[in-house]
């Protein structure tokens, strides 16, 4: 039986430089940081209230092809790469912290029928999303 998430991918330009961002920035630990044969580092962080989540910083590259690894390339170059999302207690506060921080935002808070939501980027280009989330209904999206 599948008991929980354990490990997420998140691909980053740099692995240094993401892994300082999480952990300074964002409020990430370091989980793990080891070489892994020539040329293949493994790199992760886990956010401290939920430490049994994994996220890996992978550098663009094998198991990847060619042509998929360029692609993801060229997608975190134009700040349009994907990510996930994380939950706060409250989203303007945090907004406020992360932009003195000097981490861009592509869209400020917003009430949205789950919550407050803002939309940054991280130092590679993913998209996380910020929600201080709320009860909400089915019929409030209609």
């Amino acid at each position: 039986m599948i008991t929980n998430i354990s490990l997420v991918t998140l691909y980053v330009a740099d692995q240094d430089d993401a892994k300082k961002f999480y952990c300074e920035v964002m409020g990430f630990v370091e989980g793990t940081d080891v070489q892994l044969g020539e040329g293949f580092r493994w790199v992760t962080v886990k956010h401290p209230a939920q430490p049994e989540l994994e996220v890996t910083l992978m550098l663009p590259g094998p198991p990847l092809n060619d042509d998929m690894a360029g692609a993801v390339r060229r997608s975190l170059a134009a700040g349009t790469m994907g990510g996930f999302g994380l939950t706060t207690d409250d989203c303007r506060a945090e907004y406020e912290r992360l932009t003195e921080q000097g981490v861009a935002f592509v869209q400020e808070p917003q009430e949205r029928p789950y919550g407050v939501e803002a939309v940054m980027r991280d130092n590679s280009g993913n998209w996380l999303v910020l929600v201080e989330p709320r009860a909400f209904t089915p019929e409030e999206f209609a």
